[in-house]
């Protein structure tokens, strides 16, 4: 008997169904007409509105959206017509190349997906030695940038290139008729094959010449390098021989002559046999290479010139005279005579801006016969010389030069007099800039040349004597750019590509291998003779150094950002967003100042309601009347007394997105190429926002998050002291906390579990992994007001720990010495207080992968939950975004998406155009607006490890897994060792059983499967 009830899917369709009928009988998708259905508008929003018609509305929304999703949008595709035979779609493939920007360098390997590059990752071949800081991490973005340069204009209009060429060539041959000068300004090449097609240039047209400009200059050290050996370089220090390490103003651990010196720096800070190397630091500003010292001195330049006197005094024997500090003496003194104790296993290293200085430097290093001082492989990273260039400006503003050709340079936004170049470059016949933006000089010259990104290039480099290193492309280029090079070909009329001109030459360098076997491995190492030294006289340049004097009121001290570096990625969101190591605040430069300084001047930092960190303004005034208005101010624990520091790189415009435009430009400060300048600084009126992930706490005792010793207590007393093991009491015992438990666990012993170890030893606070993590794993950018709302999305943060004590030892005996509650509230609001000059502490923190998770346990819907391999998932779908997860978690590392973050006009970064997506990770999904997001321990990198190991019908290789993970393959450091503690012969297993192993929180039972090194400082 049939039936004759009916059946509805709503309420809508059975009180009315005329719209959700055409919806039905329509079989493609349409604009669902609610205004039709919905009517006024207006009557939403009244309180009037019945609940029977907002469940109407609802009822309504809901089954629309239901039937308009069974047809999904059409997104028409072109297949390869023949498909290239290295291209397997799904597949990753991987191209060794070297990056040279005239700042930042690093061997490589350059993932990419279907044709588009998606991933920077280190090179570690043998001979490969440098590793990409978080700068060439995020360079990748720039290849996607939709500002670039993309066609070539001339006199401001767009144009083709062969009317750019035909102006280039008219205007040198006009100058060649006339006797005019041509100059080719460009930055350190570090280009065998590029320096020797510029001396074609000028075999051809003698009335040119090479002028090479350092944004950034290390030209007293050149000077210095060059009066001695005979060669413009600079020694490349092998900190790994050093047991001893002194540093008088040079932030190695930074930017200093380059940087990339973390490795073999790292390599003697973790306790071996009862041994590490010991490093003091004199310095003004509180830097990366402070931070990790075992003993820092704050002091303002001037004095660090008077202890480089001592220092050589006690090393040679001299008897120079210094005006010190007897207090500062002491230290400097102590310092000098462990120098000159440790001998070949000592080093010294300097960041002060005087030949002399620097010349004082390598006769010290020469008096010690230091291991660590070679100049074998000395580093061809800087060429330019403060002279020529003031030089040029010179004959430019005396209207001698009648072409000038610029690469890799932006003179107008980075020289300090930039007035005077542009009024000099008005009286140049024919400008030309090979830019990748129309950038402040690009902007105003007669040629623009759109310049290709380094992953578009051909080049060759020779970041070292003795090695020999090729760039190559990993992509057909995406605008109509040319290289500088080529263009220089087609003016020498020479024959063929910049390519073709590399592989011709490269046979001086390659003798022993081949083109095909250095262009796979991507550097090739023949080797280089030591070079013999001149005669120092040390004396007289020491006499010299020692009559400095004190630079005035203040001293300000310029440097470059971990971040920004000399301001080339002023337009990388991923950069901006990157909080700095030491004071944890992003999208901003900004003085620092002492605490003693800052209440002088009545200048101050204070944490608001919202949680944001707010600061004054300051006006800095140099001794010839340059200023600057309204920088923004943050208190600096460690900031030398009579010191201020500001970095450069910020304060562009041109061609940049409007929210990267942000900060003061400092190089209009940088007068004569010196980073010290006397000034003056006076309060100015408001009060800065800044986008600050972390105040300027204290660890507040917390031994148990940072645990620290001393090498001393390290070598004598048992772990149980150095590395006590919390206590819980059970059944009136007290037990240790990682034996109780509220779940049985599951056994873990079968197949692959993940571990990260993390080293506290080792890490330098470089940040490479933030950026490398942001990379693989699609995080998005939400810019500084989201930021300063504590929203910022990094799946991986590192935090930064200042002691209030000179030790963190310290703090803990004040806290154990707290008696009665005044004396709790009294200690505890002074420790709040960083001392003049903390130690400091990095500790990088991403989800803990809980083996018995606080997450997994109060979420409503299963979205997270444990894998067998130790990893904590994430079913993005699941999630509704309760966010009871974040609450439970007391590592606080999972992140919510406040708001749509891709394809979204608040949210103008890369993920906004189709440009910038490119560079997203297809192996990772893109996260939607209402979910969490947290660490993933690269699951999709670990599966793909396993899934090739079977094809290939063989187990994983011993420690295959480290290079599978963001943050442990772009670790340089080797702070982070990521593995399958299953494998026992793995490396990370073998950490998991070290004594100085311990997990964060361990009491709260949560069982991490990311653990942590204790601290140990060689005080």
């Amino acid at each position: 008997m049939s039936s004759n009830k009916k059946y509805w899917k709503s309420v809508e369709e059975l009180e009315n169904s005329s719209i959700v009928e055409a919806l039905r009988n329509n079989e493609f998708v349409e604009e669902i007409p609610t205004d039709e259905f919905l009517g006024n508008a207006d009557a939403l929003s009244t309180s009037g509105t019945s609940r029977r018609d907002f469940l109407k509305y609802v009822g309504f929304s809901t089954a629309a959206v239901t039937l308009a999703a069974c047809e999904g949008p059409v997104h028409k595709s072109i297949p390869y017509v023949l498909q290239p035979e290295q291209i397997i779609p799904g597949v990753a493939d991987y191209y060794a190349t070297t990056v040279f920007d005239g700042f930042d360098f690093a061997n490589l390997l350059v993932k990419t997906r279907e044709g588009r590059p998606i991933k920077i990752e280190n090179n570690k071949i043998a001979g490969a030695k440098f590793s990409a800081n978080a700068r060439i991490h995020a360079s990748i973005l720039g290849l996607y940038d939709s500002g670039r340069l993309k066609e070539p204009k001339v006199d401001g209009k767009d144009s083709t290139w062969s009317a750019a060429d035909l102006r280039i060539k008219s205007s040198l041959a006009d100058a060649k008729a006339k006797g005019g000068q041509v100059v080719l300004l460009t930055n350190t090449l570090a280009s065998p094959s590029t320096e020797k097609l510029i001396a074609e240039f000028i075999a051809k047209n003698p009335n040119a010449k090479h002028v090479v400009y350092d944004a950034v200059s290390s030209s007293e050290a050149l000077d210095a390098f060059e009066s001695v050996f005979g060669e413009r370089a600079l020694v490349d220090y092998d900190f790994s021989k050093s047991s001893l390490i002194v540093s008088v103003g040079a932030d190695f651990l930074g930017d200093w002559q380059g940087g990339g010196y973390d490795t073999g720096y790292a390599q003697g800070r973790i306790p071996q046999n009862g041994k590490m190397s010991r490093h003091f630091q004199f310095e003004s500003n509180m830097t990366l290479s402070g931070a990790a010292a075992d003993k820092r001195v704050p002091m303002t330049t001037a004095v660090q010139k008077q202890a480089l006197v001592q220092i050589y005094n006690i090393i040679a024997g001299a008897s120079v005279p210094v005006a010190l500090d007897e207090k500062v003496k002491a230290e400097v003194v102590k310092a000098a005579q462990q120098l000159k104790a440790a001998g070949t296993k000592g080093v010294l290293v300097s960041g002060i801006e005087d030949k002399n200085a620097q010349l004082l430097v390598l006769a010290i290093n020469q008096a010690l016969a230091s291991e660590a001082f070679t100049t074998a492989g000395a580093r061809q990273i800087r060429k330019g010389s403060n002279a020529v260039v003031a030089q040029l400006i010179k004959d430019l503003n005396a209207g001698s030069v009648h072409t000038l050709i610029m690469s890799g340079v932006n003179p107008v936004y980075t020289l300090a007099d930039s007035a005077a170049f542009v009024s000099g470059l008005k009286k140049v016949k024919t400008s030309v800039a090979f830019a990748l933006k129309e950038d402040e000089t690009a902007s105003i010259v007669t040629v623009a040349a759109p310049a290709p990104h380094y992953l578009e290039s051909w080049g060759d480099i020779e970041l070292t004597k003795g090695t020999y290193s090729l760039t190559q492309p990993t992509i057909r280029p995406i605008f109509n750019t040319k290289q500088f090079q080529d263009v220089l070909l087609s003016l020498n009329g020479t024959p063929g590509t910049f390519y073709d001109y590399i592989k011709a030459n490269s046979g001086v360098f390659t003798a022993g291998s081949s083109w095909n076997k250095v262009l796979h491995d991507g550097v090739y190492v023949f080797g280089a003779t030591a070079l013999a030294g001149g005669a120092i006289d040390a004396t007289a340049a020491a006499s010299a150094v020692a009559r400095s004097k004190s630079a005035g009121d203040f001293e300000l001290v310029l440097y470059t950002k971990t971040g920004m570096g000399d301001g080339q990625h002023a337009n990388n969101p991923w950069l901006q967003e990157f909080p700095d190591p030491i004071t944890r605040v992003s999208w901003d430069n900004y003085v620092t100042v002492s605490n003693a300084d800052a209440k002088k001047i009545g200048l101050s930092n204070e944490i608001v309601a919202n949680g944001g960190l707010n600061g004054s303004y300051a006006t800095i005034t140099t001794a010839d009347g340059v200023k600057l208005e309204n920088v923004p101010v943050i208190v600096q624990p460690g900031q030398a007394v009579g010191t201020i520091g500001l970095a450069v790189g910020y304060g562009r415009k041109a061609s940049l997105k409007e929210e990267m435009q942000v900060g003061i430009n400092a190089y209009a400060l940088y007068k004569g190429f010196n980073g010290v300048q006397s000034v003056s600084i006076v309060k100015a009126g408001g009060e800065h926002e800044f986008a600050c992930v972390q105040g300027q706490k204290t660890l507040m005792g917390r031994g148990d998050i940072i645990k620290e010793t001393s090498l001393e207590v390290f070598n004598t007393k048992d772990a149980e002291h150095w590395n006590e093991k919390p206590m819980v009491s059970l059944d009136h015992q007290e037990v240790e906390a990682t034996t109780v438990d509220l779940w049985e666990s599951f056994d873990r012993t079968t197949g692959h579990h993940f571990n990260l170890s993390i080293d506290l030893n080792a890490c330098t606070g470089c940040g490479a992994c933030v950026i490398a993590c942001h990379a693989e794993n699609n995080v998005p950018v939400v810019g500084k007001a989201e930021v300063r709302r504590s929203r910022d999305m990094h799946w991986l943060r590192i935090d930064r720990y200042y002691s209030s004590e000179s030790t963190f030892e310290g703090d803990n005996e004040r806290k154990e010495g707290i008696a009665g509650l005044s004396s709790s509230l009294s200690t505890f609001n002074e420790m709040e207080k960083p001392g003049d000059n903390p130690q400091v502490a990095f500790q990088p923190v991403m989800c803990q992968h809980c083996n018995h998770a606080p997450c997994e346990t109060v979420c409503p819907v299963a979205a997270t939950s444990h894998g067998r391999q130790g990893q904590n998932h994430m079913a993005y779908n699941r999630c509704v975004g309760t966010r009871y997860c974040a609450n439970n978690c007391p590592y606080k590392v999972r992140r919510f998406n406040w708001f749509l973050y891709n394809k979204n006009s608040e949210f103008d970064y890369h993920m906004n155009d189709d440009l910038g997506r490119m560079v997203l990770n297809p192996d990772v999904n893109v996260r939607s607006r209402g979910v969490m997001e947290k660490c993933s321990f690269c699951i999709q990198s670990t599966q793909a490890v396993i899934l090739q190991a079977k094809r290939e019908g063989r187990v994983v290789a011993k420690d295959e897994f480290n290079n599978a993970v963001a943050c442990s393959a772009a670790c340089s450091s080797g702070a982070m060792i990521f593995g399958d503690v299953n494998d026992k012969e793995s490396e990370v297993a073998k950490l998991a059983e070290s004594e100085r192993a311990y997990h964060l929180l361990e009491h709260v039972g949560t069982k991490p499967n990311v653990f942590y090194h204790v601290k140990v400082r060689n005080t």
